[in-house]
């Protein structure tokens, strides 16, 4: 008896959609924010180049932050004691070893990618606040550490003696020069990362890590591998500020504010998103720039948004947009598109 050949059904083409107008749109005014960081000594003060810096580094070390607890699920409250080692490891690159201090910058980078390795190991084993705990420990650790070193000049900090050796319009151009790198590294790479096969994992893990385990994605490993990312892009932060301060002591170097103000920036603008950290940073920028003398209220106020942005809008001010607007500066998501409708 002959096989009766049967038809097989049609199946409707379908496009994967991973890009969007509004995509389109913020990329090519994020290149030409990036070509306009570059060529900043050619239009901007020696002023306004070191206010985009810090902006910069605002952007760099609250993306690291949302990298860590928006997806990996680790909360850390230390990423400054990666700032401040790599910021002296800079320092005494640069003025110790005589080695070219912009050549240092990414020297430096090793330090916190190395200690972090052994560090995650460290902690990895505690769970929730044990883990934030731990993370400050470990950069208070790193401050004491440094303020009984005399390798790095102990209490006393270090000053970066060496850039007297650069005109201030050569300084400028370097300076750009790394901004502009640094958020090309830190958002554009996130922006890459999420967008790939791992990005895929680390949402699954943000969403339900069990449920991410039990499909085959390895949390462990792909949490170890962005703590280390991020230990790297914090460090990145943090030289290049340090470079800009030309000084730096044990009390700068691992300052908490700077977990502090990741938390802000992330909380306020919006965690799991990178649009929400750029707005974020754009708010504390300008609340810096304008309260900033009133000290401790300052602070207090900022602290009393966080709650309540935490407590009725956890999603952040990115989230309240998205809600209303489908319209993602950044998209990551893949949706199915009927090319016949």
């Amino acid at each position: 008896m002959s096989a009766i050949p049967y038809a097989a059904a049609e199946v409707p083409e379908v496009l994967v959609q991973r890009q969007t107008p509004s995509g389109r749109i913020a990329m090519t005014l994020a290149v030409l924010a990036l070509i306009g960081l570059a060529a900043m000594p050619w239009w901007a003060s020696t002023g306004t180049i070191r206010s985009m810096l810090e902006l910069c580094c605002y952007i760099a070390v609250a993306q690291m932050w949302n990298l860590l607890a928006g997806y990996a699920g680790l909360v850390s409250v230390g990423q400054q004691a990666f700032m401040g080692a790599s910021g002296y490891a800079l320092f005494v690159l640069a003025q110790t070893y005589g080695i070219d201090p912009f050549a240092a910058v990414f020297l430096s980078l090793l330090v916190p990618a190395v200690l972090a390795v052994p560090i995650y190991l460290l902690l990895h084993r505690l769970d929730g606040p044990y883990f934030s705990i731990g993370t400050w420990v470990v950069a208070e650790v790193f401050r004491l550490t440094a303020s009984n070193l005399p390798l790095v000049n102990s209490g006393a900090g270090m000053s970066l003696r060496v850039m007297k050796d650069y005109s201030a319009f050569e300084r400028n151009v370097a300076m750009s020069l790394l901004c502009a790198g640094m958020l090309l590294l830190t958002l554009g790479g996130s922006y890459w990362l999420l967008r790939s096969r791992f990005g895929l994992a680390l949402i699954a893990i943000r969403d339900n890590p069990v449920a991410a385990a039990s499909q085959g994605v390895n949390v462990a490993k792909l949490r170890f591998l962005i703590y280390v990312a991020a230990a790297v892009g914090c460090g990145l932060a943090g030289a290049i500020y340090f470079m800009a301060q030309l000084r730096i002591t044990p009390g700068s170097a691992f300052d908490p504010m700077w977990a502090n103000v990741a938390i802000f920036i992330v909380m306020v603008g919006g965690i799991g998103s990178i649009e929400g950290v750029l707005i974020g940073s754009l708010i504390f920028f300008i609340a810096d720039r304008w309260f900033g003398e009133y000290g401790a209220t300052y602070f207090v106020v900022l602290g009393l948004m966080t709650l309540l942005v935490a407590l009725y809008a956890r999603s952040g001010i990115w989230g309240l947009i998205s809600k209303r607007w489908d319209a993602p500066w950044f998209p990551i998501q893949r949706k199915l598109v009927d090319p016949y409708r």
